[in-house]
């Protein structure tokens, strides 16, 4: 079974954006080899909402473009892109189905309404964040409302030059209906 791993930096009061969608908080000058690289290599997916999906296209070209990218959204209308596949309604069952085929790990992008969602039915496995020291006041939570308590424990973590934090998360074994493991 393939791994869903959240990657996001994530400001000190837990916004991954500007309540507006913009990031430009995240870049402070300093050029720092987060283990981008390397893991991006471990991936051939992505998951993203809409909203992300579109805040994604202002950068540019889009930088996904040799892997498979889903962009969920609860709309039926839906704009055309040839890299990326669009699902409409419940991403529960289709992710769950995606997790069951062949292949690398899969880049659970975002946003914050998505995370939330994969995070209540427990399809996060692994979570890498990465703090950046800056407090944004308001903005675009990591999680949107979630609906269930759930535990993961610290795998690593890394302390770099700007300030930067960054936390691996892996998910705890869930108790079964009748309390084993």
């Amino acid at each position: 079974m393939r791994d869903i791993i959240l990657f996001s930096a994530v400001s000190i009061d837990g916004y991954i954006a500007r309540t507006n969608g913009d990031i430009d908080w995240l870049s402070n000058g300093e050029v720092i080899d987060y283990g981008y690289d390397d893991f991006y290599a471990t991936i051939d997916t992505t998951l993203m909402g809409h909203t992300t999906y579109k805040q994604v296209c202002t950068f540019g070209e889009f930088p996904y473009p040799d892997l498979s990218n889903y962009v969920f959204s609860r709309s039926e209308v839906l704009a055309t892109d040839p890299k990326v596949q669009f699902v409409s309604g419940d991403p529960v069952p289709f992710i769950r189905e995606l997790k069951q085929r062949e292949g690398k790990s899969i880049w659970l992008v975002g946003g914050g309404q998505l995370n939330a969602v994969l995070l209540d039915h427990k399809l996060i496995d692994t979570m890498w964040l990465f703090v950046i020291p800056v407090v944004l006041g308001t903005g675009i939570p990591l999680f949107a409302e979630v609906d269930a308590e759930t535990h993961f424990h610290l795998t690593d973590s890394k302390v770099y030059p700007d300030g930067t934090i960054k936390l691996v998360y892996q998910l705890k074994p869930q108790p079964a209906a009748n309390g084993q493991t």
